[in-house]
C-alpha cells in the first residue's frame, strides 16, 4: 500500500475523501414530489418538459455517485468484494480525477474537486428552479442539454405568438450592462444567461462592443446577455459578430451549443473570425 501525506493509506484517504463527499452530497430528487412541482408549474411548458429532462438526468448522477461511495467504503471495510469497478473508482479518487462511470453520465472535468463543485452548483440550480419556481436568470453552463433550453425557450416563444411556426422562429439576442446579481425580473419575452467567458477578445462595457483583450488576460467575463426569438432573422448594420458558443475550452460539434451576434468597432467581422473569437460556459 502506498503512503500518502500523514501516513494514511491510500485506503483510509479514498475513505476520508468518500465520507467528506457523502456528506455534501445533495438528497434523491423523490419521483412524486418533483411531479406534484412540474405539474404545478405548467406539466405542458416546454421550459418544464425541459427542467424534468435535467432533473432525471442530475439524479441518475447523485444516485451513481452515492452508490459508488457507499460501496468503496464498504470494500475497504471489507464487507463486500472489491469490483474492477471500484478499483477504478478508487484509484481515480486517490488521483483527483473523476472515476469514468461518473464521468459517462455526467461532465468532464479536470480533477475531482472541481467536478464535485460543480455538481452542487449544478444541483442548485435545478433544486431551486423546481421548488422555488423559475429563476430571474439562468446559468446555462449548469445544463446537460444547453441545446435543448435554447429550443425549448424558442417553442416558448413561439406559442405565444399566433401564427408563428417554430421551424421558421430564430435565436437573437442583446446584451446587457448587468452582472447576475443586478437581474431581479426575468425578461419580457426569451431568457437572461449568465456566466459566458470571451475567449479570443475583451469586452467593452459601456459600449457594449467587442474589443482587444487586456495583455495576459485570457477570457473576459460576458455581462448578461438577453437571448430571444424572432419570426425573421434579425437585421444588422454590419458591424456584428456571429460568436460561437461552446460547453468548453476544447472546440468541436459536439461541445458547440449556438451562436450569437455581439457588436464589435472593427472595419470587418474578419478580424475576429481569423482570431477565433468564441464564448466558453466552461473555462476550467
Amino acid at each position: 500500500q502506498r503512503r500518502v501525506r500523514g501516513g494514511e493509506t491510500r485506503e483510509t484517504f479514498v475513505q476520508r475523501m468518500a465520507d467528506d463527499m457523502l456528506s455534501k452530497l445533495p438528497p434523491d430528487y423523490i419521483p412524486h414530489e418533483v411531479r406534484e412541482r412540474i405539474n404545478e408549474m405548467g406539466a405542458l411548458s416546454s421550459m418544464n418538459i425541459f427542467l424534468k429532462q435535467e432533473l432525471d438526468r442530475m439524479q441518475r448522477v447523485i444516485l451513481c455517485v452515492r452508490t459508488t461511495l457507499t460501496d468503496l467504503k464498504l470494500a475497504i471495510e471489507g464487507t463486500i468484494i472489491m469490483s474492477e469497478k471500484l478499483r477504478e473508482a478508487l484509484d481515480s479518487i486517490y488521483d483527483a480525477k473523476v472515476p469514468p462511470s461518473w464521468t459517462r453520465l455526467s461532465w468532464d472535468s479536470s480533477t475531482i474537486g472541481f467536478w464535485f463543485t460543480e455538481l452542487i452548483e449544478r444541483n442548485s440550480q435545478f433544486h431551486s428552479w423546481c421548488f422555488t419556481g423559475r429563476p430571474n436568470v439562468f446559468w446555462m453552463t449548469g445544463f446537460f442539454n444547453p441545446q435543448g433550453f435554447l429550443t425549448a425557450m424558442r417553442q416558448e416563444v413561439t406559442r405565444g405568438h399566433k401564427g408563428w411556426a417554430l421551424d421558421q422562429v430564430v435565436l437573437n439576442n442583446e446584451m446587457t450592462k448587468y452582472t447576475k446579481d443586478d437581474i431581479t425580473s426575468p425578461p419580457p419575452e426569451g431568457v437572461f444567461v449568465h456566466g459566458l467567458f470571451l475567449d479570443g477578445a475583451g469586452w467593452d462595457r459601456r459600449n457594449s462592443r467587442l474589443v482587444e483583450p487586456p495583455p495576459k488576460v485570457l477570457f473576459t467575463p460576458l455581462p448578461v446577455i438577453r437571448i430571444f426569438a424572432e419570426n425573421t432573422a434579425p437585421v444588422t448594420d454590419g458591424k456584428v459578430y456571429e460568436c460561437p458558443i461552446y460547453k468548453k475550452p476544447r472546440r468541436t460539434d459536439l461541445t458547440y451549443i449556438a451562436s450569437v451576434n455581439l457588436r464589435h468597432g472593427a472595419v470587418s467581422e474578419e478580424k475576429w473570425v481569423m482570431r477565433g473569437v468564441a464564448l466558453l460556459c466552461d473555462i476550467k
